[in-house]
């Protein structure tokens, strides 16, 4: 694939994917950054250039979300088979892309494989505010927090058959390396649990409430009309380890490098899904996830 330093690409580069004024201008976010971020063997994370490559990134959501995943698509994702949303115009689109992948005739294709969505603050204020706003009042949390640098994480999927260890580590290695270059302090959004019947997840989401729930200088809570109960069992009543076991691998992973919750889960009609607030200020990260993702041999390569 081109890097960013071909004339081809620099010409095709989408104006939404450029840094601002106010950040072109700051010394410490140099304009080399990107957009390969890691390797490993025939996979790349990087960062999408060109309307081509968020095209991909679109396609990819739309065979996972509503092709694998059973969402809602309106008539025009129908016909264009892409899920697509305004907010993907202020977004970075992390990708994870696999060079040895062949098309229907053996030839090589690079195909996108995984991808994620993150939203800087700074791109949310000059847009349509962050995406988890239509499900949490974030409002407060902004305001506690205010001076500090926020990236919102959503969308990410991974085809079938590469949601490995491997992919999603390479797709934290660029979340990480997009967090250390744009300084930010804290990263958030919201988890899916699969289904929207919060009911049947229970045991999860009391579990989460009752010994994940952020501290109350970080915590978010459901905006009044869509807020459903977390806590709907006892604190002494949660098997934590079969709790654990039944959540996503994706909050798993964020419960792993240190993230908390929301107060109230939120139901996602179009998706499907019953959705928590995530949040991971930076300072309170698992040391040994940012020596794994940004320590001298993340930056080279994911081992």
């Amino acid at each position: 694939m081109a890097s960013a330093s071909d004339p081809d690409t620099a010409r095709n580069k989408i104006a939404w994917l450029r840094a601002s004024p106010a950040e072109r201008s700051r010394p410490d976010e140099s304009a080399d950054f990107g957009p390969s971020l890691g390797t490993f063997g025939s996979l790349e994370v990087r960062l999408a250039t060109t309307k081509r490559e968020v095209r991909k990134a679109q396609r990819l959501r739309y065979k996972v979300f509503y092709e694998e995943g059973g969402a809602q698509a309106d008539r025009t994702a129908a016909l264009i088979r892409r899920d697509i949303c305004p907010f993907d115009a202020a977004c970075d689109h992390l990708l994870v892309v696999d060079h040895a992948a062949r098309n229907r005739f053996g030839k090589p294709k690079p195909k996108v494989v995984g991808t994620y969505r993150l939203l800087r603050g700074d791109r949310a204020e000059a847009h349509y505010g962050f995406y988890s706003a239509q499900e949490y009042d974030i409002a407060p949390l902004l305001a506690r927090h205010a001076g500090k640098r926020f990236l919102e994480l959503g969308r990410s999927c991974v085809l079938a058959p590469y949601r490995s260890k491997r992919t999603l580590e390479l797709l934290w290695r660029g979340i990480w390396a997009c967090t250390k270059h744009y300084k930010i302090d804290a990263l958030f959004g919201c988890a899916s649990l699969e289904g929207a019947n919060p009911l049947a997840h229970a045991a999860s989401l009391s579990f989460l409430s009752h010994f994940a729930g952020a501290s109350e200088e970080w915590r978010v809570r459901a905006l009044d009309q869509r807020h459903v109960q977390m806590q709907m069992l006892e604190r002494d009543a949660v098997d934590k380890r079969r709790a654990l076991a039944a959540l996503p691998p994706l909050i798993k992973g964020y419960l792993r490098c240190g993230a908390r919750v929301g107060d109230g889960a939120v139901v996602d009609p179009q998706f499907g899904t019953t959705d928590v607030f995530i949040i991971m200020p930076v300072a309170e990260l698992d040391l040994r996830y940012i020596e794994h993702f940004g320590g001298p041999a993340a930056d080279r390569q994911v081992a």
